[in-house]
């Protein structure tokens, strides 16, 4: 008996990322499948939202434009942070490096250092998968 992917389901699968140029970002295909909780915001909601209905077995790809995917970059998330504004477990960082937050209401967000001068550095809030098309292939290999 087959079963379908709900929006609160338990799901076995391996899934794949790349982006449109083939440049794989993550696969679970050589080796263990993942197993997440639809709703419990173990994957972007986007994608969970594309494995609804499918069911024990399903092989799908799909292509998703920045919009349907991890959203446009927006240049209005890149914001110039004071270094006196830093916590001082911060003084040692660098270029390319991602720093974590804690918004009033406790929830985490990161960021992705770009810049660092004497006076300030420059976080880019943008999801590092912004403004890119991509590939999402997975194979469901079991629902609960």
């Amino acid at each position: 008996m087959n079963s379908s992917i709900q929006s609160e389901s338990l799901v076995t699968l391996h899934y794949r990322i790349e982006l449109a140029s083939g440049q794989p970002l993550i696969s679970t295909f050589d080796g263990n499948p993942a197993t997440l909780q639809l709703g419990a915001g173990e994957m972007q909601p986007r994608l969970e939202s594309l494995l609804v209905g499918l069911e024990n077995g399903a092989e799908k790809s799909f292509e998703l434009a920045p919009g349907e995917a991890f959203g446009d970059y927006r240049e209005d998330l890149i914001e110039r942070v004071r270094r006196a504004d830093l916590p001082e477990s911060e003084a040692g960082i660098e270029p390319m490096s991602f720093m974590e937050f804690f918004a009033p209401d406790g929830s985490r967000y990161s960021g992705l250092v770009t810049e660092v001068d004497d006076e300030a550095v420059t976080i880019d809030f943008n999801h590092p998968l912004a403004g890119k098309d991509i590939r999402f292939d997975v194979r469901v290999i079991g629902v609960l």
